[in-house]
């Protein structure tokens, strides 16, 4: 007899009782326990510990909750789970919540009006590396990387390579500093804090061997990435 498929493990974070208890059990009824439910959170501290604890398949995440919300989540697991996927579940469907919770990492984002079998199918398809996303909320990503220029192509190639040094947050960053703005008004653009922001800013002034903003502001300009 052929094997059965491994079972998904995926841990529950939001702030609401009663509602994980429902996504549990309407989990549980799908696809023939092929989804397991292994761990539930409250709190963004509680979430840290224990995806980091358990390093679950995926993670439905509640983008908003008292004490920081999704972004707060993935910011505090950082690399510390490789292999876990996020999925963003949300009663919101604003596009600076789509925008920022994808940007800090999640790799998908649908609302808490889903139904349980199209819930249970973008928990598997998010954790075989697919992004999904409730209709329409797709646009709002399209539109806000759109927004983010590539390097020219006529670049000389040592400027492709020194970009590719960069994650993507850190080319954001290096964009939105390059223009002038503030620590704080970029923190606010990609829903970061501002210590995080400093720390992006070091990295890329390392990596690109510069020494301070008026440089790095230089380098970008020339490279017309602004």
């Amino acid at each position: 007899m052929p094997e059965a498929a491994p079972c998904l493990r995926v841990v529950l974070v939001d702030d609401h009782r009663l509602f994980r208890a429902g996504v549990r059990s309407e989990l549980a009824g799908q696809g023939d326990g092929a989804i397991e439910v292994v761990g539930e959170a409250e709190t963004v501290a509680a979430a840290v510990v224990l995806v980091l604890d358990l390093q679950p398949d995926v993670v439905l995440l509640d983008v908003h909750m008292p004490d920081g919300g999704g972004r707060a989540v993935l910011a505090g697991v950082a690399a510390g789970a490789p292999s876990t996927r996020f999925l963003a579940l949300s009663v919101s469907d604003a596009a600076e919540d789509v925008i920022g919770v994808i940007r800090a990492g999640a790799r998908g984002y649908v609302t808490k009006s889903i139904s349980a079998d199209e819930l249970a199918e973008a928990v598997v398809r998010v954790a075989g590396g697919d992004a999904v996303f409730s209709p329409r909320l797709a646009g709002f990503v399209l539109d806000a990387f759109a927004s983010s220029p590539p390097v020219p192509d006529d670049a000389p190639a040592a400027d492709h390579a020194d970009l590719d040094r960069l994650t993507a947050r850190e080319r954001d960053v290096l964009r939105l500093i390059a223009r002038g703005y503030t620590y704080k008004e970029v923190a606010a653009q990609l829903f970061i804090s501002g210590r995080t922001v400093e720390t992006h800013v070091s990295s890329v002034l390392r990596k690109l061997q510069l020494s301070n903003r008026r440089e790095l502001s230089r380098w970008a300009a020339a490279r017309r990435l602004v």
